[in-house]
This record gives structure tokens, C-alpha cells and sequence, in this order.
């Protein structure tokens, strides 16, 4: 048996428009002279003395846990959850939720900002011939994969809402994944729509969905239109950040052939 694997994480980098610009991170790259001169400050190791003067290459970054690909925990959406049980932190969240099966529901089609409902959900699964079981990892494909990077891509893609958030939890699902910056659609067309119709609930329906149920989501996958719709394992460990809201995640599909 071989095994064969896609990367489904973005890159975390500078100057790409992948989050709003108050969220972008930023990262100072400190090269083998720098790291020289590092050495000879920290240990006493004249520079001249480490091999060809190059000490170790390093990086600063200032970023938030919610840069790049990484998996939300219910604290990120409310303080309580599942009706108002403390809400699991990303270090309180099981490693096992976040190994398991892989479905992937193919929404490309529909427009940017489309609340995806349970029974677009179940039509989905219906048509791709998929019986969801409690574990499964649901990845979302939508239009917002094709335009990471680009200048359009916080506006790209529909947005699972709360209803469908919900019927998933009550499948046993605990890890759903997007390719779009949020779970939610677009939050600027998300917050207008709240905003003219008054029903304020509107806005981050499917992240608040959280408050009544227990699951996590993955946010800025890629490569998922290289996956087919089941027959791959995922795997996507979060980085354990104590007490936090989120962790960074190295998202892959695996498989078995």
C-alpha cells in the first residue's frame, strides 16, 4: 500500500491579502549574519569564529492564531457552547476530531455570499452518493479557493450558515473546513444584509452556531479541488496555544492507495 498526500495549507506570508489589513501578519526575516551576530551577543562567540561567520537564520512574526490555515476552537465564537458549557480553548480541543475521514461538498457554483442551508447540505451529500458519519471532516469547496491572493478574496465564495452549521453538528461532525477566509459567507455582505434587514442575528450565524453545539471549523484551506468526494483520510493537528481562540494548523489529505 502506498501513501500518497496533498497539502491543503496556505502559506502564512507577508503581503498577501488573505485577511483584512489590521490582521495581516508580519514577518522579519533575519538571515545567517544576523544570527551571527546574535551568537556572538547572547554566548560570546566572536563572529569570526562561527564556521564561513553565518550563525543560525531565523524569523520574527507578529501575527494573530487566526492568520493562515488554522482551526477554529468554540471559544472563537462564544464563551459558552452546546447551550452553555464553558467553551473549549484550541489546547482543549481532542487531537482525535481532528483526524478522520474526509467529505468534500463542491459549492463552487454558487454565488459569492450564498447562505448554504442544511438542505443544500443534504442535496449535496445525496448527489455525491455519501452517507455522513459521526467523525467525518467535512471540507467545503468553494469559489473563494480559486482567488486566494487576489485582492478579491475576503469577498469570495458562499458561507455555510447556521442552520446547516447546526445540522452537521447533529450529524457527530465536530471538524468542517472552508477554503474561504470564514465558516460564514463574506462578512462585509453578511454585516449589510444584517444591517437592512435589522435581524442582527444574521451576521456570523454560522460561528455563532457554536453557542448551541460543539464543533470546530477550518478556515483558508487549499488545493480542494484536487480532492474527490470521499476515500481520503484528513488530518489537521492545531498548534496548542494555551488558552486561545484558534491554532495554526499543517491541513493535509491522505491517501491510501
Amino acid at each position: 500500500m502506498t501513501r500518497r498526500i496533498i497539502d491543503l495549507s496556505v502559506a502564512i506570508e507577508n503581503g498577501v491579502p488573505a485577511d483584512p489589513p489590521p490582521l495581516m501578519p508580519n514577518i522579519e526575516y533575519l538571515d545567517h549574519a544576523a544570527g551571527a551576530a546574535e551568537f556572538e551577543a547572547m554566548f560570546g562567540i566572536p563572529v569570526e569564529k562561527q564556521i564561513e561567520g553565518a550563525g543560525p537564520a531565523s524569523e520574527r512574526v507578529h501575527m494573530t492564531t487566526h492568520n493562515g490555515t488554522h482551526l477554529d476552537a468554540p471559544w472563537h465564537y462564544h464563551p459558552t457552547m452546546n447551550g452553555g458549557e464553558r467553551a473549549m480553548t484550541i489546547d482543549e480541543v481532542p487531537l482525535e476530531w481532528c483526524i478522520g475521514p474526509g467529505v468534500k461538498l463542491d459549492f463552487r457554483a454558487l454565488p459569492d455570499g450564498h447562505v448554504v442551508t442544511a438542505d443544500e447540505v443534504q442535496a449535496e451529500l445525496q448527489r455525491i452518493g455519501h452517507s455522513l458519519q459521526a467523525g467525518d471532516i467535512v471540507l467545503v469547496n468553494t469559489r473563494a479557493g480559486a482567488r486566494y491572493g487576489q485582492p478579491d478574496f475576503l469577498a469570495a465564495g458562499c458561507g455555510i450558515g447556521r442552520e446547516a452549521t447546526l445540522w452537521l453538528a447533529g450529524q457527530g461532525v465536530r471538524v468542517c473546513g472552508t477554503d474561504a477566509w470564514s465558516w460564514d459567507p463574506p462578512l462585509a455582505g453578511q454585516a449589510a444584509h444584517a444591517k437592512e434587514t435589522g435581524d442582527y442575528s444574521l451576521f456570523w450565524e454560522g460561528h455563532k452556531a457554536g453557542a448551541d453545539c460543539v464543533y470546530c471549523h477550518i478556515e483558508k484551506l487549499t488545493n480542494l479541488d484536487q480532492l474527490p468526494h470521499s476515500g481520503f483520510e484528513v488530518m489537521a493537528l492545531p498548534v496548542k496555544v494555551a488558552n486561545a481562540s484558534a491554532g495554526w494548523c499543517r491541513a493535509v489529505a491522505v491517501f491510501h492507495d
